[in-house]
């Protein structure tokens, strides 16, 4: 009985084969005949008889198995069903492929793709523990920066608004400065950002003669207020050196000894507190506060007997203007003006009536 083993890299005495051993067509094999039928032979390495390739009983050959080889150190393959020596197959390096999938594209060892998962949470937690701490951190000083301008800006004494730091523009003697710093000081020792220029200029209005207010900040801590103050629309005469000033609303204006009342109306009275309540001195501070400068000026002489017989003298009695009351004043003040200042209609008359407007008496 004939059997082939196939040599898987040692010959039947245990020894090695060697490429010299090898056909030129890359293949070798080795058959040996056994005098005894029924002896097997068991070679010193290690051999199997596949079951594909063992012959019949009617001597059918079994196929032949074929070796490829190359240069020394190559990987003997073989055919689906051929002998195959465990002892040529090619060891996978499980190291040296870990650390080939590892290196970076700088040759730099990263971390492996798989790790250990207890190691890999370990990570993720401190990765989330900065995360945290980071946010935490960003969060104070948050707080800390709008904590230190917020206390710049309102609590410390660079913004903050001194009565030395207010200023006040077109005060005059009726209208003094002092009125409008007592006022305009009451917004010191707050910040200059917290001052409310509407109720400083609301109150400044509030003032007897004046007219219009205005309030600017100037930063860092300074405070400019304007204010229009009008003459008093008239001066109330109850003596001979005892005059008190008013305005157009009856209300007493801040009154200095020794300032000029050139220009301002006199009307003649016995009590100042008794006739600003009175409705016809009310009637004649209304007419008076509307008349143009250049003919209040010229006014000498006011009387106010009735609300409906207001009455000016202009230049000592060279004209005498009968108003009536307030209403209807711009009509009569376009009447007076074009009687009085045209010769040929005022001729040589002094008296002008315009208590009804329409229809005009001069005398």
């Amino acid at each position: 009985m004939t059997r082939r083993v196939i040599s898987s890299g040692t010959g039947s005495d245990g020894s090695a084969t060697t490429p010299e051993n090898q056909t030129s067509h890359g293949r070798t094999i080795q058959s040996r005949k056994h005098s005894d039928a029924g002896k097997q032979v068991q070679p010193k390495g290690r051999s199997v008889a596949g079951g594909a390739g063992r012959a019949s009983s009617s001597g059918k050959k079994t196929q032949e198995n074929t070796v490829e080889s190359g240069n020394k150190g190559s990987v003997s393959r073989s055919r689906s069903g051929d002998f195959v020596d465990a002892r040529n197959l090619a060891g996978e390096d499980f190291v040296s492929k870990t650390l080939e999938e590892t290196i970076g594209t700088l040759g730099v060892v990263t971390r492996p793709k798989v790790v250990d998962f207890s190691t890999r949470l370990k990570e993720r937690r401190k990765a989330n523990a900065r995360v945290v701490a980071m946010r935490a951190c960003v969060s104070a000083a948050v707080i800390v920066v709008a904590g230190a301008l917020v206390w710049l800006f309102f609590f410390s004494s660079v913004f903050r608004l001194e009565s030395g730091n207010i200023s006040v523009v077109g005060a005059n003697e009726w209208v003094s400065e002092s009125q409008v710093l007592d006022i305009a000081g009451q917004q010191a020792g707050k910040s200059i950002l917290l001052v409310s220029n509407n109720d400083v200029e609301k109150k400044i209005k509030e003032i007897p003669g004046v007219t219009s207010a205005q309030s600017k900040k100037k930063l860092p801590d300074s405070l400019e207020v304007t204010i229009k103050a009008q003459k008093p629309a008239a001066m109330l005469k109850t003596g001979e050196d005892s005059m008190t000033a008013v305005d157009s609303k009856g209300r007493i204006l801040n009154s200095v000894s020794g300032a000029s009342v050139e220009g301002i109306p006199v009307i003649e009275v016995k009590d100042v507190e008794t006739s600003l309540s009175n409705r016809s001195i009310k009637e004649a501070l209304k007419i008076l506060s509307s008349l143009p400068e250049s003919m209040r000026n010229s006014i000498t002489k006011v009387t106010a007997e009735t609300q409906d017989s207001i009455t000016t003298e202009i230049n000592g009695g060279d004209r005498v203007i009968v108003w009536g009351d307030s209403s209807g004043l711009k009509l009569k003040k376009a009447v007076v003006d074009k009687i009085i200042n045209d010769p040929n209609v005022i001729g040589d008359k002094h008296n002008v009536d315009v208590s009804a407007p329409l229809r005009p008496i001069i005398k």
